[in-house]
């Protein structure tokens, strides 16, 4: 496997970022994701009750359609709270989108982020969307990668090469968020803030059950293992194409190709995962809680994200100050049943920029690793202001 810290888009995709003018400041807000031929898609939505008019259409095109070619991306703007017309102008988007591309509308996947309750400027999309077909190459993926960024400071990008048989694979993925970062991603075909977005790209031939199965692998010990604020977005996304331009032997949902794909699919999630953490809004700090020996997965993550959610022990990190009760509080109010004289606790020097915790339950063979930030006054400057 070749690791490349730079996004290299795979056999037969394109991309394209403009400014629109949906951002008053005129930076770039508007991308295009596109393959020359239809391909697979998977998708992992936020579990929020309130779902972005982006998302519901893109249920209804996954419902109604087994191939996709584009993928349209606004910044600025998250198209959401904004009832049936929000959701007339995220299909009017597609319909354009579409019918630019020469392609069905249902073979189109949206996906918006920015101010909640704001009615999306439709008219400057729609007038954009000529210049940004036009724009479609594969350098264009560096336009693209910072047109959905929000309050992003830096571009989180990953590539990864490796063989399968005699053929060469490549998986590519980018992705935005650095606040409002809480997920909670599900399959639409299981009905499971800034908002985290990420899209992947592969050229690998794989059906369509490996690749939901893969991802789902994926996105649960990833991006589902990440928390900044403790606040859930309406618009979290993770979207996957796969056009199969690799002409490998096709994936299967199990079996060493699967393994070999899956591996590779979960270091790209994983890295971009934590360039998120890396660059959350005001931190100084990255935080790495493991949980061991819990009685299960699912009892060591809720076990994390307790501590990695509480604000007593995030400012404390950011104070360098050792008042580890805090994570003892956090332990024993995550509802999991644990026995005080079980639990042990180390944390690496509070010195350092990268912080360890490790929580020892001494309970069973589960463990669960979550990334998070510290708490600053710059975090709460940079929201006290967005708007």
């Amino acid at each position: 496997m070749k690791l490349y810290r730079k996004a290299i888009l795979p056999l037969g995709f394109k991309a394209s970022g403009i400014s629109s003018g949906v951002k008053k400041s005129g930076k770039l807000d508007l991308a295009l994701f596109y393959s020359d031929i239809p391909a697979k898609a998977a998708c992992e939505f936020t579990t929020n009750k309130i779902q972005a008019a982006p998302i519901q259409l893109d249920k209804i095109h996954l419902k109604k359609s087994k191939s996709f070619q584009a993928i349209i991306v606004n910044s600025g703007n998250a198209n959401c709270f904004t009832g049936k017309s929000g959701l007339r102008d995220s299909i009017e988007t597609a319909q354009a989108l579409a019918k630019t591309l020469s392609i069905s509308k249902e073979n189109v996947l949206v996906a918006s982020t920015g101010i909640i309750g704001r009615k999306l400027p439709l008219l400057k999309i729609k007038r954009a969307i000529p210049e940004l077909v036009q724009r479609l190459s594969k350098g264009g993926i560096n336009k693209a990668k910072v047109a959905i960024m929000t309050t992003d400071t830096f571009s989180k990008e990953m590539t990864l090469e490796f063989n399968l048989g005699r053929r060469r694979v490549r998986i590519c993925g980018i992705a935005k968020g650095v606040g409002m970062i809480a997920p909670s991603l599900a399959s639409p075909r299981q009905h499971r803030g800034a908002t985290l977005l990420v899209f992947i790209f592969t050229d690998a031939l794989i059906s369509q059950q490996a690749l939901n199965k893969a991802l789902k692998v994926c996105v649960d010990n990833s991006f589902n293992c990440i928390t900044v604020d403790g606040c859930m977005s309406t618009n979290d996304s993770v979207i996957m194409l796969a056009n199969g331009q690799a002409q490998n032997v096709p994936i299967k949902n199990q079996g060493g190709s699967f393994n070999t794909f899956a591996k590779a699919l979960q270091i790209v999630c994983r890295e971009l995962a934590k360039m998120i953490i890396q660059d959350a809004e005001g931190a100084s700090k990255f935080i790495r809680i493991r949980v061991n020996k819990a009685k299960s997965f699912t009892q060591a993550i809720q076990v994390a994200k307790a501590v990695a959610n509480s604000n007593l022990f995030k400012t404390a990190i950011y104070g360098e100050n050792h008042n580890f009760g805090r994570i003892v509080a956090s332990i024993g109010a995550s509802g999991i049943d644990v026995k005080e004289e079980e639990i042990k606790i180390r944390v690496s020097p509070l010195k350092k920029k990268e912080i360890k915790v490790e929580v020892f339950l001494n309970q069973g063979d589960g463990s669960a690793t979550v990334y998070t930030s510290d708490l600053t006054p710059e975090y709460i400057k940079i929201n006290a202001e967005y708007n």
